[in-house]
């Protein structure tokens, strides 16, 4: 049950300001304790970021008025204030959620998230058992997911990847029917390249992928379906207004603000730094990489928007784009 005061900010969030995020994800460290050959969003040296700079950066997200903020790596439970990072984003009254590989959930790990006020987690499995590309297994991830049914407080979902191999399509929907066994949520989301875009599925891939959709209890994740994976899966592109920059935050280890995982570079501002004018800005600029995004994160804190006005400053990131200046 969503409560009242959460649902009241959202509807505000959605139907009267636009100068607010609806999403921030933030890295609390690069580091990751696994390699999987697909992923780009991790290194095997970075330290944890330190909490005093987390705190800045949460504080800076709830003066920007921020609705969400997730936290994710690399893989976040390597974090040791982990908690505390938690608990901050609670104190400030946004909305606090975790994206992990799971590996290092314990009891003791899941009580002190529950005592934080975590009021989401997500893992993402990827197959049954371990191999090359992926260890985020099932077989290795089956004792974690009990753990969870038992202990924790929080919701749980449960996310599969489509379009690593045909061999291993079979295991997303094993691992849909694990996560209802528990009654965990379930969400797929279908591999993409490094710069967000849609790895092509085969008919194998495409199939799985509208089994287990149908088979999902997640509103979002049918909504996503319906209005971006399914031209995705096709082929076809999407002809939205993404509000990346605005709506949808990613702050990187360094801190900086950046419109997404894939993107990153861009516009590089200090979280700390960044204004209603940055905001306004990038809600009113178009991305070229948008037609062929995968990212559910973007998609869903964009949606709200997509009955308003057109963005009308050009990508900065084309070859071509002018030079464009945005004052209020």
């Amino acid at each position: 049950m969503v409560p009242l005061a959460i649902l009241s900010r959202f509807v505000r969030h959605v139907l009267l300001d636009t100068d607010s995020p609806i999403l921030a994800q933030i890295v609390v460290t690069r580091r990751c304790n696994l390699s999987c050959v697909y992923c780009n969003e991790y290194d095997k040296v970075s330290q944890p970021v330190p909490l005093a700079a987390m705190k800045e950066r949460i504080a800076a997200l709830a003066n920007l008025k921020t609705l969400i903020v997730t936290c994710t790596g690399g893989e976040p439970l390597l974090h040791p204030d982990l908690a505390e990072i938690i608990k901050e984003i609670r104190l400030h009254g946004m909305v606090a959620t975790l994206i992990t590989n799971g590996y290092r959930l314990t009891q003791q790990r899941i009580e002190e998230l529950n005592e934080a006020g975590l009021q989401s987690l997500q893992i993402s499995i990827d197959n049954i058992v371990p191999d090359e590309v992926s260890v985020k297994s099932l077989k290795v991830l089956d004792r974690k997911l009990q753990l969870l049914a038992e202990y924790a407080r929080f919701k749980v979902n449960i996310n599969s990847v489509l379009g690593i191999s045909d061999e291993r399509t079979p295991d997303a929907i094993a691992v849909a029917e694990r996560a209802a066994h528990y009654g965990f949520s379930h969400s797929v989301a279908v591999l993409h390249d490094g710069f967000g875009r849609l790895r092509p599925l085969s008919e194998t891939q495409y199939a799985a992928y509208q089994t287990i959709s149908k088979r999902s209890d997640s509103i979002t994740h049918r909504a996503n379906f319906l209005l971006f994976q399914k031209n995705l899966i096709e082929g076809k592109p999407n002809e939205w207004k993404c509000r990346a920059g605005a709506r949808y935050l990613y702050i990187c280890e360094d801190g900086l603000v950046h419109w997404c995982s894939q993107q990153r570079g861009y516009p590089g501002i200090p979280v700390t730094e960044y204004s209603i004018t940055d905001i306004q800005r990038e809600y009113n600029t178009q991305k070229g990489c948008s037609r062929f995004c995968t990212l559910p994160c973007v998609h869903q804190a964009s949606f709200f928007d997509e009955w308003r006005g057109r963005q009308t400053l050009p990508d900065p990131l084309a070859p071509d784009a002018p030079t464009t200046s945005f004052e209020e």
